[in-house]
């Protein structure tokens, strides 16, 4: 069964860090573009950053650069989201989803075929 966990959420402090986790089971991510999303409460869900299969090409949202990293371990088959500088707009249910690249492509923010269960962030002092 292929699936998708996400962890390492939580409750952080204006201006503080946390690191995100994707870890896959039943498939390797070698092949997979991965991506991180996001949804508040109340709004739509949207793109944070995505990878290659390589992990050689990165997209982000504008909101997000310079402060957020994403990362893959292919050998750990797990992808990272490091984020820094963290704001309470940044609130939400993270996920992370993947989709099959036949080639080492620029990674897209549609298209994903898997999405994991999602992990809260909460921004708050």
């Amino acid at each position: 069964q292929l699936q998708l966990v996400e962890s390492g959420g939580g409750l952080v402090q204006p201006g503080g860090s946390l690191r995100l986790s994707c870890a896959a089971s039943g498939f390797t991510l070698d092949y997979y573009v991965i991506g991180w999303f996001r949804q508040a409460p109340g709004k739509e869900r949207e793109g944070v950053s995505c990878i290659s299969r390589s992990g050689g090409r990165t997209n982000y949202v504008d909101w997000v650069k310079g402060r957020f990293t994403i990362s893959r371990d292919n050998a750990k088959n797990t992808v990272y989201l490091q984020m820094n500088s963290l704001k309470p707009e940044d609130t939400a249910i993270y996920y992370c989803a993947a989709y099959h690249d036949p080639a080492d492509y620029y990674p897209l923010w549609t298209g994903y075929e898997y999405w994991g269960q999602g992990t809260q962030v909460t921004v708050s002092s």
